[in-house]
């Protein structure tokens, strides 16, 4: 005996059972959350991670990624504050921190930032002199970083980095620019050879000087001691006199008048030895020689009887 088919209509209400089960759960990733419009209204908080239950044809589950991600803006030409044209191009990293508000305040987050990132980069590199643009990347990168970061808060995205990759000025300012890095490192060039030179100068004035002092000093030390020297030679030569003048004074205390008379006709018997014609006796030596020649008087002449 065959079994009696299954009915169609059941079977319809099978498959429409598992479309509607299909419907209802959903399964949200760590890195995702659900945002679930429920009769067009949001729920307070979104939905995730793990198995998530839907009412079919009531509520809509729009998935939002947590990733942080980076968009590239391609080459955009900007005006800087000294009016050169030059062409940037940066990376932009965001992530969400507030799902409802990414999918509620905006209709398209990539487009839209985007658009900021131009327009802020447009008007922070107008602010700018070329040279700073050129020499400040990370000051340009935190600046752009803060500038979007407000207008994206309220859409429920951070924008956590910008970076700027590559910055091309026109070709004529690229041929300045290296002119004046020429010229930048010969005048560098001149100014360590010419330290070095200075340097070297010093060192040789430095030993000349020092040279010259101790030589000074050797002949301050030697005058002091050839002075020194000369004034103990005077010393001895004035001790050795004073104890000649005192041995002469010793020797003339026991000479009597005769000696001294005597001695005073040998000076005249020089005197008579030379050739001079005129001569010139001390008065002294007069009476001298009188007490002398009264004494050979005495010797010579008879007594009387």
């Amino acid at each position: 005996m065959s079994e009696a088919p299954l009915p169609i209509g059941l079977i319809i209400a099978a498959i429409i059972g598992v479309v509607f089960i299909f419907m209802m759960l959903k399964i949200v990733p760590e890195y995702q959350r659900l945002v679930v419009l429920r009769l067009g209204k949001v729920l307070h908080e979104p939905k995730g991670p793990g198995i998530v239950i839907l009412i079919p044809l009531i509520d809509k589950g729009i998935r939002v990624d947590l990733r942080e991600k980076y968009d590239q803006i391609p080459h955009q030409t900007c005006i800087t504050k000294d009016n050169a044209s030059i062409s940037v191009d940066f990376l932009i990293y965001s992530k969400v921190v507030d799902p409802i508000a990414s999918v509620v305040q905006v209709q398209d987050f990539n487009a839209a930032a985007a658009g900021i990132a131009v327009t802020t980069l447009r008007a922070v590199v107008g602010d700018i002199p070329l040279d700073d643009v050129l020499a400040k990347r990370e000051e340009i990168n935190r600046m752009l970083q803060s500038k979007m970061d407000l207008v994206t808060a309220r859409w429920g995205v951070k924008i956590t980095t910008v970076e700027i990759q590559e910055i091309t000025p026109p070709r004529d300012i690229l041929e300045a620019m290296s002119r004046q890095m020429s010229a930048e490192r010969t005048r560098r060039a001149l100014v360590i050879e010419a330290e070095g030179t200075k340097a070297a100068a010093i060192t040789v004035a430095d030993g000349e000087k020092q040279a010259a002092i101790l030589k000074a000093e050797g002949d301050r030390q030697a005058r002091i001691l050839n002075a020194e020297g000369e004034r103990q030679a005077a010393i001895l030569k004035a001790e050795g006199f004073a104890l000649a003048l005192g041995k002469i004074f010793e020797v003339a205390q026991g000479l009597d008048a005769k000696t001294m008379s005597l001695q005073y006709l040998e000076a005249l018997k020089a005197l008579g030895s030379s050739p001079a014609t005129k001569f010139v006796v001390p008065l002294e030596m007069t009476s001298l020689l009188s007490g002398v020649l009264g004494d050979s008087r005495k010797a010579f002449t008879p007594e009387k009887p």
